[in-house]
């Protein structure tokens, strides 16, 4: 695959925490399929070793709602690596967790790299999204909050999308339950529940879903992450409650339900030829490749 490249409320800060950054960017990641009774037994175990994250403490059932804008090729390019088991693959998509005009979201690449997992991640302006996805070359000031990290994780993002012509595809939402250690946050394990995708082609970033499907219907998706080795006590949990590893991506599930020729197709507005000058570059998007070769440097393209 030649795109498999290797290496007014308050606003919600999301996305960017230190101890997310350091348990998510690099890992690996493994993933079950439960009953609810199983999952509930799990909570149990695992109430004994990790505490709720920063943004499940407090809430029922230690869960907050997650939402995913998934973009891709109109030939479905990432979905077809994944569906294909390519073992070097990446998705693009951008993170969300309510409606609010002032939460940032993020714009992630998350890539495997064999049995590792790789995510770069940028949190961006929510006025900003809408330029990005009509194809405005990305400039620092889209950023929510400058760090030179971000800005290469962002250029990264684009260079991928211009390479793709990538859209927007699908919006997947489902309810996250979330635990990790402290103070390190190297290990994360998650269970989701009442995961949904439908298709979406907008900007809009709404946290309704029209023409949705659920996905896993009957099961917790549970996943165990962590940056060295697998613990223990996480061993012990695997063994003793027999848990299999299965493959359990939500995109690639939800395209297969919804039909690929429900997602893969161009609406209007989406025309790469309807170029936006970026003020950062003075370049239209058609020509925006040579503007991020330059962002990036010579040793980055």
């Amino acid at each position: 695959m030649i795109f498999a490249v290797a290496w007014a409320t308050p606003a919600r800060e999301t996305c960017g925490t230190m101890s997310d950054d350091r348990a998510q960017r690099q890992r690996r990641e493994i993933k079950y399929m439960l009953r609810e009774e199983q999952a509930l037994a799990v909570r149990s175990y695992l109430s004994s070793y990790l505490e709720p994250d920063e943004f499940a403490a407090g809430k029922p059932d230690n869960s907050y709602e997650v939402h995913t804008l998934y973009l891709d090729s109109n030939e479905l390019i990432t979905y077809q690596a994944a569906n294909n088991g390519e073992r070097n693959r990446f998705k693009l998509r951008i993170r969300y967790y309510d409606d609010n005009p002032f939460s940032p979201v993020c714009f992630e690449i998350k890539r495997r790299i064999n049995e590792g997992v790789v995510k770069q991640r940028a949190r961006v302006k929510r006025e900003a999204v809408r330029a990005l996805l009509c194809g405005e070359s990305p400039r620092p000031g889209f950023l929510h909050s400058f760090k030179p990290q971000e800005w290469s994780d962002l250029l990264d993002f684009w260079q991928l999308v211009e390479r793709l012509q990538a859209a927007p595809r699908a919006h997947n939402s489902y309810m996250r339950e979330a635990y990790l250690n402290q103070p390190e946050a190297s290990v994360r394990v998650t269970l989701d529940r009442a995961i949904r995708m439908g298709p979406e082609f907008s900007w809009d970033l709404g946290v309704e879903m029209h023409d949705g499907v659920e996905v896993f219907t009957g099961f917790v998706v549970l996943e165990l992450k962590f940056t060295e080795r697998m613990p223990t006590w996480m061993i012990e949990m695997v063994r003793g409650f027999q848990l299999k590893s299965s493959g359990a991506a939500k995109y690639v599930q939800g395209v297969e339900l919804l039909g690929e020729q429900k997602v893969a197709r161009r609406l209007t507005g989406f025309e790469w030829g309807n170029a936006v000058v970026s003020t950062a570059t003075s370049a239209p998007w058609l020509d925006a490749s040579a503007a991020i070769r330059d962002a990036l440097g010579p040793n980055r393209q």
